[in-house]
């Protein structure tokens, strides 16, 4: 029978290997998957565990391809093509935002998440671990990092507007408590109940150098049609 290598595990059965790459490829995809589903992004759960899973199956073939072909192939093609296919998706993760240069965080995600897989398809599942941990560390923990390095003197009482299609208010109110404390007021209103379209307002006192990244990951929701930040005087 043959043997597929796994780290820690050593030299163990073609499908009990396989059966541990797909299986951990879908958990980390899933759990990178899930933050990204939560703050509603547009590449969520299944697509995370997709291209996890797929870089992993792709990787583990070109290694058997290898064995098969008595060492005369080469699995670094295979892991290059995995690279150049994710630049495709990382490029419409970034362009589909009206105009605005925004999903790089989305884009960055595709990308590393693919990484995972190929770890995991060379027979790595403990660095594919770590590497997901560090990664939802980041995901985290960054924005309220910035957030403790503030100087309150700096900040400005901002008014925020957000159109939907659907209800946000909880998302919004997540990525707003990433950057600041204390948000004065929060309300939601139906302009179109046959549409559920909704007019939601928001005023806060803000970092004025986060208004831009702000703008721009709530323009991201996969529900928000419009997003205006005026400053108070």
């Amino acid at each position: 029978m043959k043997l597929i290598h796994i780290e820690m595990l050593g030299d163990v059965p073609l499908y009990l290997g396989m059966g541990i790459k797909i299986l951990l490829s879908i958990f980390l995809g899933g759990l990178i998957g899930l933050d990204r589903e939560q703050k509603m992004k547009s590449a969520g759960i299944k697509t995370n565990i997709l291209i996890c899973m797929g870089a992993a199956v792709y990787t583990s073939m070109s290694i058997l391809m290898l064995d098969g072909a008595n060492g005369m192939a080469d699995p670094n093609r295979m892991a290059a093509q995995i690279v150049n296919g994710i630049g495709f998706l990382g490029a419409g993760a970034i362009i589909q935002g009206r105009g605005n240069v925004i999903g790089l965080t989305t884009a960055a995600t595709i990308w590393v998440v693919a990484a995972i897989g190929m770890t995991i398809g060379f027979g790595y599942p403990v660095v594919a671990t770590v590497i997901t941990i560090t990664i939802l560390l980041v995901l985290k923990l960054i924005s309220p990092l910035y957030k403790m390095l503030e100087s309150e003197k700096h900040f400005r009482n901002y008014h925020i507007e957000v159109v939907s299609h659907g209800r946000v208010r909880g998302v919004v109110k997540e990525i707003l408590y990433n950057k600041v404390d204390e948000v004065d007021d929060l309300k939601e209103d139906i302009i179109d109940s046959s549409l559920d379209t909704r007019h939601l307002e928001v005023y806060l006192k803000l970092h004025p150098r986060w208004v831009p990244s702000l703008k721009k990951e709530l323009g991201q929701l996969i529900r928000v049609d419009k997003v205006k930040i005026h400053l108070r005087k």
